[in-house]
């Protein structure tokens, strides 16, 4: 088996619960794979650099079911363990209609029981309804127990456990007020790990609690990963492109501690059509790599490291000049803000930026986010006009001017929510907020390739 840590709902502690868990198995050598249902980029940071494997969103709005169940197969095949970190409540979804793309949806769709974790700073008895609650409003799912976080005390523990076992539901793990386990976090979630000076003291608390406060005899069986049959392949998911391309490309992808927000399956796809995926970085290096036949600047916190960015102009000036000479460039989110004229701080300190987009980023307290259908209205190096994809947004900024001829038509999950238009289409680049998963969809990096191929003929 493998398990799915849900919470009752968001800030229950889901994610200590995951990580603590992940540190122990590490630090018992086991070889254990980790997801992430919902398409967060930053806690599957914390994973990868617990596990030293890449961590894999769960997401079937961004990709599809087939594609979810193809995902948790293949990389579950040469592994002892597999845990999945849910999203937010274990029945909270892409809509509040139904359950689509939640933690429950997930656990059904790959047949694995679930952990529940419980906060129980602020109560004792109701612990029992609320369990009780979960385990019967979708007969189902399988409840496999309840982690009890936040236990103030033995006697809250006393009435917390008297109070489930009427119900049978095991209590496969308790943690106590832990104030001294934190992970900050600022205005889009936890801070990333490579910003964290402190890391390996938490991951040494994590490992300390994930091996006292679990029991690791009902546990250790559920994690186990159990060997199935592989799910029937779509062969819609398989990337390919034409062999004279193959092995032709070279390609910068921004990674340091302002450009980190990258699914691990987008650059897996671009190794797989041939592409050389060669890391560079916008604070540090004063250019691009050498022959490179394209530019990819995922998101981050472009907006933390601002007056560096500023700070580095040979680096600007570089990625200006090789995109006023053509090269096909992909921009999500923070790579956008990156690629305009200045960016404006929470402080309205104005940076310059690279300077290819005719606008300003401004940040502000307003948060954009949740699943869009993007409709391309015009060709760009990553899909023809009329392509439609889901994406997600999630961002604190607001461009100070909209483009001319925007690059798409967003519409939120719900379709009774308007239509927008939003992204540039300048140059060679495709850059938008909307972040992109490629699982489903291989075709769109095949896309992008051809034409850094044809770039760098």
């Amino acid at each position: 088996m493998s398990l799915i840590i849900a919470g009752e709902r968001s800030g229950v502690g889901k994610t200590t619960v995951t990580l603590s868990l992940l540190a122990a198995l590490h630090a018992q050598q086991q070889r254990v794979q980790s997801f992430k249902v919902g398409p967060d980029y930053i806690d599957p940071m914390f994973h990868q650099h617990i596990t030293g494997r890449s961590c894999r969103n769960l997401d079937p709005v961004l990709t599809s079911e087939a594609y979810v169940q193809q995902c948790f197969w293949q990389h579950t095949q040469a592994v002892d363990c597999a845990l999945i970190e849910g999203v937010m409540g274990l029945f909270d979804g892409a809509t509040g209609a139904n359950d689509w793309a939640s933690t429950a949806h997930i656990a059904r769709l790959l047949d694995l029981p679930i952990l529940l974790v419980l906060d129980c700073s602020r109560l004792s008895r109701s612990v029992a309804a609320i369990a009780h609650g979960y385990r019967s409003f979708d007969p189902r799912l399988k409840l496999a127990g309840v982690v009890l976080n936040r236990v103030g005390s033995d006697r809250h523990l006393e009435l917390l456990t008297a109070a489930l076992a009427p119900l049978a539901i095991p209590v496969l793990g308790v943690l106590r007020r832990q104030d001294r386990l934190t992970i900050p976090d600022r205005h889009l979630g936890l801070v990333p790990t490579a910003e964290l000076k402190t890391l390996n003291d938490v991951v040494a608390q994590l490992t300390q609690v994930g091996e006292t406060c679990f029991d690791w005899s009902q546990l250790r069986p559920l994690l186990q990963v159990e060997r199935r049959s592989p799910p029937e392949t779509d062969t819609n998911l398989v990337p390919s492109l034409p062999a004279h391309l193959a092995g032709s490309v070279r390609l910068a992808v921004a990674r340091d501690r302002a450009f980190n927000f990258y699914y691990a399956d987008n650059l897996e796809q671009l190794e797989q059509l041939g592409a050389e995926v060669v890391d560079w970085s916008p604070l540090a290096d004063a250019a691009l790599p050498e022959n490179i036949g394209g530019l990819y600047l995922g998101g981050g916190f472009p907006e933390v490291f601002a007056e560096a960015l500023a700070a580095n102009e040979s680096a600007r000036n570089s990625v200006q000049a090789a995109i006023q000479a053509g090269m096909p460039t992909y921009a999500e989110c923070g790579g956008l803000m990156y690629l305009s004229q200045q960016l404006v701080d929470f402080d309205n300190h104005s940076w310059d930026m690279v300077g290819v987009l005719p606008t300003v980023a401004q940040m502000g307290q307003r948060l954009t986010l949740g699943y869009r259908r993007a409709v391309a209205l015009q060709d760009s190096p990553l899909m023809p006009a009329g392509t439609a994809v889901w994406g997600h947004e999630f961002h604190r900024s607001t461009l100070q001017d909209a483009p001319s001829l925007p690059l798409y038509t967003l519409q939120g999950y719900d379709s009774q929510q308007p239509t927008a238009a939003e992204g540039w289409r300048s140059h060679q680049i495709h850059a938008s907020y909307v972040h992109l998963h490629w699982g489903s969809r291989p075709d769109i990096p095949a896309r992008f390739l051809a034409h850094c191929a044809q770039f760098v003929r």
